[in-house]
């Protein structure tokens, strides 16, 4: 019987390795390849003048008279985002969560379009608010630069160009993210690249170029590229 045990648990580590080695050869090929430190910038008047022009050439004011963003994140959660009045019906699964961004303790709860007030209501309030916080920042986060909180820096690449850094000090599901704007020559965003606590390698890149201008002249990214994954935005509409 020890005999039998030893071979039944030698197959199981077998099995245990075959399966993880791989993931952790790729994790660390993926770390060696991309990870880095976070670079060193210049607060001040150049960092404040390239996020301005960032914001000019996404036409901040179209984006600033939008006073409806729909849109749905990986074909998993869909939003309707009152920006006037600050709401936002947030859908997933079967679960529906009028998101009150003022006030999250006047938020509403319906499971299968039935109004829930139990201690589960609470718990997909908080889920709610997380996937907001993280999908409406994959669509909007150039027209939050000059946001509360935010640090601006004038960062110089390793090919001697201008990045903008802007780092969140407070607010949002994770304070302390740091990204890195990567743009064109007329200031508009191409990529980011990314210091965050939810992600293993640091200044990771994701693409921000499918851009779509929207009904109300905002202009928004339709599609993001990271590493293999995309990370696709659909049904995308606005109002003023």
């Amino acid at each position: 019987m020890a005999v039998k045990s030893k071979k039944i648990l030698k197959i199981i580590t077998g099995i245990i390795i075959f399966l993880t080695l791989p993931s952790l050869l790729f994790f660390g090929f993926l770390y060696y390849k991309y990870n880095e430190e976070l670079p060193k910038g210049i607060q001040g008047n150049q960092a404040d003048a390239m996020a301005q022009k960032m914001l000019e050439a996404l036409d901040y004011e179209a984006y600033q008279n939008t006073n409806y963003i729909e849109w749905t994140f990986k074909k998993r959660h869909h939003y309707e985002w009152n920006k006037a009045s600050n709401l936002c019906n947030v859908y997933w699964k079967e679960n529906k969560v009028v998101l009150d961004l003022n006030n999250t303790l006047n938020s509403k709860v319906y499971i299968h379009n039935f109004k829930n007030e139990s201690e589960m209501a609470q718990e997909l309030v908080e889920k709610a608010i997380s996937y907001f916080n993280n999908d409406s920042f994959w669509l909007v986060a150039p027209y939050k630069i000059f946001d509360s909180g935010v640090e601006r820096r004038l960062v110089k690449t390793k090919n001697n160009e201008n990045a903008l850094l802007a780092t969140y000090t407070s607010g949002g599901s994770a304070p302390g993210d740091s990204y890195l704007w990567i743009l064109d020559d007329n200031g508009k965003p191409k990529a980011f690249k990314m210091w965050t606590s939810i992600l293993p390698i640091n200044g990771l890149e994701a693409s921000w170029s499918d851009w779509k201008t929207t009904e109300s002249g905002a202009q928004l990214p339709t599609f993001h590229k990271l590493l293999v994954l995309g990370l696709e935005i659909d049904d995308l509409k606005t109002t003023k």
